[in-house]
């Protein structure tokens, strides 16, 4: 699986062209785990725009490194003249956007070949990636078993995993970049959420959502990051191992892990440590609040449940049983509650910013746990629930904190997938982003 930079230079050199790499994600899209990563694939668009991108780099026309390089999108961005189904059955009749998202726009504008709409989960409400009406992919990790891929970016991994597509767009809410890139051993990257535009994205929460990039590497996703916030397409210099601030968190976070990925991340931080870097363990106890303050749904369900409360009443019994649970469970919530809780992070973001103000970056384990069997948890809703939240824990704290973060494959080959969480405050993107090549180049992610 090569790189972007890769692909951009066997572009230039006339190595490759846009049309083979776009046949070559088709074909992946329409076999194997193709059908239930995809919820539509955009044959004839891609191949048309895949030729007009290779006539314009004859005539030396080039927009960005990702020009001519096939890129999929979750299924809650608008496409112009289509609905945005977010994974359901119950807007597949929808209105049709009446324009791309601005996300979508960059990237056909960057010259991205949009190869088609990823699965998710159904309204991207849980991070298991599972869906009765179109399927679940299968995590690339012991596809004899047949596990989750995480979500709610399900389709959005897979298609990078089994190269359906060079890099996949998905939406972040409480881990839901992050956590497929974990469990599928990709990088993931959840940007502070102001950063990239939000609008023509079906919400889950106005509050928490971001949008982020699964690929390859750290550097792959900065260049599409970069690309999709509006900026210049260029990835900000890696910085030196040697002598990185870097805070271990285990405070919450490092409770109840399974010990395969305890070992992992245990064996991630020694590595740290033998090239350089100086790791110091910070007490963040408050983390362990964040449970109780969405007791009652949090901002992810009541903002959600505000989106979808009519809807529910009209079509109800057409929802994933499990996602539309979620969401009327915070219909109790109440406008004090709800005000209540945005103090409440107020303050935990103001003790967080002082917590992490001597570090370049905080760590701990994305997940709690591997990837579990797709059918354990479509057959028991405890497993279910107890998987879900073993998965979203850890990165729903980041979201909370209006923060950044990037998870990092940090588990030995061979392995399954383990994710290693490499967290900033908001704004502190580039930041993040140099100091994740630093780390991915000392554990040897891309020597793999």
């Amino acid at each position: 699986m090569a790189l972007l930079a890769e692909i951009a230079g066997r572009l230039a050199s006339g190595a490759t062209t846009s049309e083979a790499l776009v046949e070559r994600a088709l074909a992946n899209a329409h076999s194997g785990e193709g059908p239930r990563t995809f919820i539509k694939v955009y044959d004839a668009a891609a191949r048309a725009a895949a030729r007009a991108a290779d006539r314009l780099r004859s005539h030396g026309v080039t927009p960005s490194p990702l020009a001519g390089v096939p890129i999929s999108i979750k299924d809650l961005f608008d496409v112009r003249g289509e609905p945005t189904p977010a994974g359901s059955k119950v807007l597949a009749d929808a209105a049709p956007a009446s324009c791309d998202a601005p996300v979508v726009a960059r990237l056909r504008a960057a010259g991205a070949i949009i190869i088609g709409r990823t699965n998710m989960t159904e309204f991207a409400f849980s991070g298991l990636g599972i869906n009765p009406h179109y399927g679940t992919p299968c995590n690339p990790f012991d596809r004899a078993t047949g596990r989750i891929p995480g979500g709610s970016s399900s389709g959005a991994a897979v298609s990078v995993s089994d190269e359906m597509s060079d890099a996949g767009i998905g939406s972040d809410t409480g881990g839901s970049v992050r956590i497929p890139a974990a469990l599928c051993g990709l990088v993931g990257f959840k940007p502070t959420a102001h950063r990239v535009p939000r609008e023509g994205v079906l919400p889950l929460s106005t509050t928490l959502d971001s949008i982020g990039p699964i690929a390859r590497s750290v550097a792959c996703c900065a260049l599409v990051d970069a690309i999709m916030a509006g900026d210049e397409p260029v990835v900000p210099v890696a910085l030196p191992i040697s002598g990185l601030r870097l805070g271990v968190v285990r405070d919450y976070v490092c409770e109840r892990l399974e010990p395969v990925v305890a070992t992992a991340f245990e064996r991630a931080l020694s590595i740290l440590s033998a090239a350089g870097a100086r790791l110091c363990e910070v007490p963040f106890s408050e983390l362990t609040q964040i449970p109780a303050l969405n007791g009652s749904g949090g901002f992810a369900g009541s903002e959600a449940y505000a989106w979808h409360r009519n809807l529910l009443k009209e079509r109800g019994a057409e929802y994933d049983p499990r996602v539309a649970v979620r969401i009327a469970f915070a219909q109790g919530m109440s406008a004090a509650d709800y005000i209540e809780l945005g103090g409440v992070r107020a303050r935990m973001i103001a003790r967080a910013m002082l917590v992490t103000s001597p570090y370049d970056a905080l760590l701990m384990p994305t997940t709690a746990s591997i990837a579990p069997s797709i059918d354990a948890l479509e057959r028991d809703d405890d497993q279910y629930a107890r998987a879900n939240y073993a998965m979203l824990r850890n990165p729903t704290t980041i979201n909370f904190l209006d923060g950044c973060a990037l998870s990092i494959p940090c588990h030995a080959s061979g392995d399954a997938p383990v994710g290693l969480m490499v967290a900033g405050m908001s704004n502190a993107d580039q930041r993040i982003l140099q100091v994740g090549q630093a780390i991915e180049a000392a554990l040897g992610v891309l020597q793999r």
